[in-house]
């Protein structure tokens, strides 16, 4: 315990990092800098694992239902904005030093990292387990060997001892389902564009491979100075247009796919670039003169919102939500508006803040919320959203107290360091 007179452990570690935070660094030497530097990294090392512990406990008490959500992967995600990657790394730790003392003891330690902990938690899947169990595999003498070496070795050994063990822990399995192997990632970058990676097994390469190459081999003019990277490229954005014009994909939540941008009507008709004035339906920025060039586009839908735009109040006559009053709310929301949950709009239902039965509610864009199929059932069983003036969404809980992303105090301790 330290010394002060905090009330709580976790108080005792705000103000360890109050006072180190507040520390002049520039008066101090080389040497210093390295002893500080080994010991935050333990300390960090610590509170990783000590993080983990927590996210685990509260995933066996289902903690994240007290906010509305499913896990504490989405918990993580939705009000501490984590990555999907980190937000599962940290569950997957937890479970891993759950099953696995000697490592457990090792991080808390702070004798080995998270990114050690991350490496060997495949050992403790259950499945592993159970085939380590069907072998008579001591687990106790895995655990304390690849603790081991994840306090002695490099890390790329202690990553080889792990694929090593997990490779002879099942040498003559049955040959994995390929379709298993496949595997896509977008990335949007700030400026709209976007980049992938992904894997596909040997049959999916081959469909994948022929369809891309069948546009690239049609599409050689004369004169054609694209590299074939470049000619890849647009063959597959060909293949998406040729996919989305022939209206046979699956629709998305009761309307077909398709190019959505929204841009105010003055920039629309202004003859100047105009960059960053339009915004597509996945949250890319673009220039006005890109959603113009696309607006000529027939296989485009256009939805032009101003003064005299298409009415979207529909009164008490329509209680399913038509497409063009989507569109609109999805433009206006954009992601579930339910607070933590960044679920993007195609996953969504629209939903009457005011029932359409129990309180009249009309079926207009004032009275409609983008909740996701999770959230729209919570705020069917008590949760409840709400629309604030300023265009924020708000959501309380069925005890009336308000789910909060950021604890206050926290918050305006930010702001006023930062002003």
């Amino acid at each position: 315990m330290c010394s002060t007179d905090c009330a709580t452990p976790l108080a005792c570690l705000a103000g360890a990092l109050e006072a180190l935070a507040g520390q002049d660094l520039k008066s101090s030497f080389g040497p210093a800098m390295l002893e500080r530097t080994g010991s935050l990294v333990v300390a960090r090392n610590r509170l990783d694992a000590e993080l983990a512990r927590t996210v685990r406990e509260g995933e066996l008490t289902q903690a994240p239902e007290h906010d509305g959500k499913a896990s504490m992967a989405s918990w993580l995600r939705g009000h501490h904005r984590l990555s999907q990657a980190e937000s599962n790394r940290l569950v997957r730790a937890g479970r891993a030093l759950e099953q696995l003392p000697v490592l457990a003891a090792a991080a808390a330690a702070g004798a080995v990292s998270a990114e050690a902990v991350n490496a060997i938690a495949p050992i403790a899947a259950p499945d592993t387990l159970a085939a380590a169990d069907a072998q008579c595999v001591d687990v106790a003498e895995i655990d304390a060997a690849l603790t081991r070496a994840a306090m002695t070795a490099p890390h790329a050994d202690l990553r080889q001892a792990v694929g090593h063990y997990l490779d002879r822990l099942d040498p003559d399995g049955p040959e994995p389902d390929p379709t298993e192997q496949r595997s896509l990632t977008i990335t949007r970058h700030t400026d709209g564009s976007v980049s992938f990676h992904g894997t596909l097994d040997a049959v999916g390469g081959e469909k994948f491979h022929a369809a891309v190459e069948s546009i690239r081999q049609a599409n050689r003019p004369a004169g054609d100075t694209r590299t074939r990277t470049q000619q890849g490229g647009d063959a597959l954005v060909q293949l998406a247009d040729n996919a989305l014009a022939s209206g046979d994909l699956p629709t998305m939540r009761t309307v077909k796919p398709h190019v959505a941008v929204v841009i105010d009507l003055d920039d629309l008709v202004d003859p100047h670039p105009g960059a960053g004035a339009g915004r597509t339906g996945f949250g890319a920025l673009i220039s006005a003169a890109r959603a113009r060039w696309l607006a000529c586009d027939s296989v485009v839908s256009r939805v032009v919102m101003g003064p005299d735009g298409q009415l979207l109040d529909l009164g008490r006559t329509h209680r399913v939500v038509p497409p063009h009053l989507r569109r609109a709310v999805e433009i206006r929301d954009r992601t579930c508006v339910f607070t933590g949950c960044d679920a993007p709009s195609h996953w969504c239902d629209v939903h009457h803040a005011l029932e359409w039965l129990a309180h009249d509610g009309d079926t207009s864009l004032e009275n409609s919320a983008l909740l996701c199929e999770r959230h729209h059932t919570k705020v069917h069983h008590g949760f409840r959203v709400e629309r604030q003036p300023d265009g924020r969404w708000r959501t309380w809980r069925p005890d009336g107290t308000e789910i909060l992303i950021f604890p206050s105090t926290a918050h305006g301790q930010v702001l006023a360091r930062s002003g």
